[in-house]
């Protein structure tokens, strides 16, 4: 068959729950287009049982994750990079289509994507250096201070960065051993949706990230008042849903963290998340666990150990 008269293959988008892909509970699509108005796919329009789903996976998920040691997860994390690095033109076209950029900047912004999970996947084992450590105390003990993941945090990805910002939220909260329930931007969900396909594909292990698209509002009042969500990250919600959120979030008291100035959703995308990330997400989403230990009966002679 000749190229002129071969019929295209459309892809077909779907959702990452538990490390499969489920089209939407509700069976509702919405239609995902550029930025000059032209149509590129339909999205799967998720539910809040979608959501519920998701947190089912991830708190699944949890245990065998948040187990890992800090160099297998920042193994793990540098084979994502390695698979999207695989797949660089294809995400390139979409970042392209989906943010509106030239196909240099996109691909610029690709390479960041690239570049920040091998980032994280570095600091993995080394971020407990600096969040834990001795505590000098008066007395015949030992006090140690370390730091654990918190458990499921529900992420409002950036609305303008499709997938560097994405990245940059996604990373650290699965680097340092939680797992996540993600809502894609909802103009530009399908590098996120892609990125489900890497994420499958690599040795991340199901449930540990889950990928919904749809209205954000609609997807993340359940998660915000969710019991079993341990934290979310407010990144993409505008300041009206972002205070709605935190009411909800308040209920079982769950960690919160608010954007900076220059990762609102309504920022330029690529000058704010091309900046060095720093760690303050890394730490936002671990708790420290305190330890004492007596060090036995000190003398003249010094400890008994």
């Amino acid at each position: 068959m000749s190229e002129q008269n071969r019929l295209g293959v459309f892809k077909t988008y779907k959702l990452y729950v538990g490390g499969k892909f489920p089209r939407s509970e509700s069976g509702r699509v919405y239609e995902v287009t550029d930025s000059k108005g032209q149509w590129l796919a339909n999205a799967p329009q998720s539910s809040r049982k979608d959501a519920r789903d998701a947190v089912v996976a991830a708190r699944k998920a949890f245990g065998g994750w948040s187990g890992a040691t800090a160099y297998n997860r920042g193994q793990v994390l540098y084979r994502v990079a390695e698979m999207l690095e695989g797949r660089k033109e294809q995400f390139v076209r979409e970042v392209a289509a989906s943010e509106g950029l030239s196909k240099s900047k996109a691909a610029a912004v690709v390479d960041a994507a690239i570049d920040r999970w091998v980032w994280y996947a570095g600091w993995t084992d080394k971020i407990g250096q600096i969040s834990g450590g001795a505590n000098p105390v008066a007395g015949p003990f030992f006090n140690l201070s370390t730091p654990e993941p918190t458990g499921v945090v529900a992420v409002l990805a950036p609305q303008k960065s499709s997938l560097l910002g994405l990245v940059s939220v996604i990373a650290p909260v699965i680097a340092t051993g939680n797992t996540a329930v993600v809502i894609a931007s909802a103009d530009a969900p399908l590098p996120a949706l892609s990125l489900g396909e890497v994420l499958a594909t690599s040795d991340v292990p199901g449930g540990v990230v889950n990928i919904l698209s749809g209205a954000t509002a609609e997807l993340a009042a359940p998660l915000a008042g969710h019991q079993d969500v341990n934290a979310i990250d407010l990144t993409g919600a505008g300041a009206e849903l972002a205070k709605e959120l935190e009411i909800a979030a308040a209920d079982n008291l769950k960690r919160v963290l608010r954007p900076l100035p220059a990762e609102a959703d309504g920022s330029d995308a690529s000058a704010d998340w091309l900046a060095a990330p720093g760690t303050h997400r890394l730490t936002a989403f671990l708790e420290t666990k305190t330890v004492w230990h007596p060090t036995g009966a000190l003398g003249a002679s010094g400890s008994s150990y």
